[in-house]
């Protein structure tokens, strides 16, 4: 019995590593290549309340599993992966970063009524995915 709770939790660490890489940079697959970068600082009225209505969430969201969340305090030295994205002393600022190349940013937060929207502008300027579809699909309900 105990040979088969070691075979069992030996396979879970194996395909949490493989779904998810328990969030270490090495780890994550191509579909995870994208990041969002929240530049960040202990204080800030707006990363708080960014914190309050939109961090609960966005790990379950489509937009969180395309670009998972990666934080940053720019008080901090700035991390040498990072070192081809301009850093900024503004916070919070969103960096959707693919493969170290800065895709888009957002400076500020406007709330949660405008930051969705806004995100999904940025991601949808990523390379489309595997599938071959857009990174996000259409709001609007008609094609162009």
């Amino acid at each position: 019995m105990i040979a088969f709770r070691s075979l069992l939790a030996t396979l879970l660490l194996a395909a949490a590593v493989l779904a998810g890489g328990f969030g270490l940079p090495g780890l994550r697959t191509a579909a995870q290549a994208a990041e969002l970068i929240m530049l960040e600082r202990a204080g800030c009225a707006w990363c708080a309340r960014w914190n309050r209505e939109i961090a609960p969430a966005y790990p379950l969201t489509e937009e969180g599993r395309r670009a998972p969340l990666r934080r940053v305090d720019v008080s901090d030295p700035w991390p040498a992966d990072l070192e081809g994205i301009a850093s900024d002393r503004y916070t919070p600022t969103f960096i959707v970063v693919e493969d170290g190349i800065e895709i888009a940013r957002l400076r500020g937060y406007p709330g949660d009524n405008f930051f969705w929207p806004l995100l999904n502008e940025m991601l949808g300027k990523l390379p489309a995915d595997d599938t071959g579809k857009d990174a996000t699909p259409d709001q609007g309900g008609n094609s162009s």
